[in-house]
């Protein structure tokens, strides 16, 4: 762990012995699965160190993220590109830049009006923001994970609880398993185990890196 996650050492006596508990109930049990949940898990929660979505984006970055939304575009509908040093990257919009670096806005605005949220000006964007190893976000999701954890609704009154190890680590096993995830990471095409984590291909190559890496150290130490 500590080799593909090491700024986790000083959490990794915590976390460890639920990860072991976790993997074994979710039947993640074969070198490609144990692999595939390591590196989502580890992209997710920024190398086990980071329990919460914090969302303190710029305008470029909401921009980058969150391109419909916060991206300029042209009269053609495509992304208006700026030259940044070697690179370039998308416009930032008047909304992103009204948004700039405030992350409670930013989730009421994301996180509105879907994944069972109410609107902008209900707070629960931010209330029922990214939090776990696996970053469950959205009230419909609490919901669903209170449910299989507590067989009550806790988690809607107290979202904060999936910050504690505990909770955070069990939190990554129910969504892996409700979603299937295992059938996906015994395939051969990585990108679905993503598309079923993160609903897109936010970060891929960094995970795919991670998994191979995961896949090496396995095969060292069986």
């Amino acid at each position: 762990m500590l080799k593909l996650f090491p700024k986790s050492a000083r959490y990794v006596d915590s976390y460890l012995p639920l990860m072991h508990s976790v993997i074994e109930r979710c039947q993640i049990n074969t070198p490609q699965r144990i692999a595939a949940f390591l590196s989502q898990v580890g992209h997710e929660s920024a190398g086990f160190t980071v329990l919460v979505e914090n969302l303190n984006y710029s305008a470029d970055g909401l921009a980058m993220t969150w391109g419909t939304r916060f991206a300029l575009k042209d009269s053609a509908g495509k992304y208006v590109m700026v030259k940044d040093g070697s690179r370039l990257r998308r416009m930032p919009n008047s909304d992103a830049q009204l948004l700039h670096r405030k992350p409670e806005a930013i989730a009421n605005r994301v996180y509105s009006d879907r994944l069972g949220n109410g609107s902008e000006t209900s707070g629960e964007g931010w209330l029922y923001r990214g939090r776990g190893l696996i970053q469950v976000t959205g009230k419909s999701n609490y919901r669903a994970c209170s449910l299989a954890l507590f067989a009550d609704e806790r988690l809607l009154a107290t979202p904060h609880l999936l910050e504690d190890w505990q909770w955070a680590v069990a939190s990554a096993g129910w969504y892996w398993q409700a979603r299937g995830i295992n059938k996906w990471a015994d395939g051969d095409d990585f990108a679905l185990v993503t598309k079923a984590v993160n609903g897109g291909l936010n970060g891929h190559a960094e995970r795919l890196a991670v998994y191979r890496e995961a896949l090496h150290l396995l095969a060292m130490h069986p």
